[in-house]
Parts: C-alpha cells; structure tokens; sequence
C-alpha cells in the first residue's frame, strides 16, 4: 500500500504541517533535515494528488450537469 493509499488529504497535510514546524524551529542535524525535507516533498505530492482527483471529480460532475457535458479545465467560465 502506497502512502497515497493509506493516508487522506487531511493526515497528509496535517504531517506536512508537523514537518515544516520541525525544519523552521532548526536544531537539527543535516541527515535529519535532509530526511525531514524528503518526508516533507512526498507528503506535498500526496496533498497534490489528492487535490488533482478532488478537481477532476468537480471538473467532472460540473461536465454532467452543463448543457451538452462540455466543461473543460482551465475555460475562464469553469472554477477549476
């Protein structure tokens, strides 16, 4: 299981948060920063992925709704 799998949008950039705080308060080492730093970009993609889905999910249900389903990412009249 994957850590997209495991963890929700919320628990992800709950730790994101947790992190960031431990890298700014300092004291740590360079391989505890550098460890953090990692653990902190593969939590920034889980959020990313997770809110990629939640815009395709929107994008998709505004399409169903719109006359003739024609909804697309990044026209100035959709929201996403």
């Amino acid at each position: 299981m994957t850590d997209r799998e495991s963890l929700s949008y919320e628990q992800a950039r709950d730790e994101l948060t947790g992190v960031v705080k431990r890298l700014e308060a300092g004291g740590l080492s360079l391989e505890q920063s550098l460890d953090l730093w990692e653990r902190g970009e593969k939590l920034a993609a889980i959020c990313s992925e997770w809110l990629d889905g939640a815009r395709a999910r929107l994008t998709a249900a505004m399409a169903a709704r719109a006359p003739g389903g024609d909804v697309r990412p990044g026209d100035p009249s959709t929201p996403f």
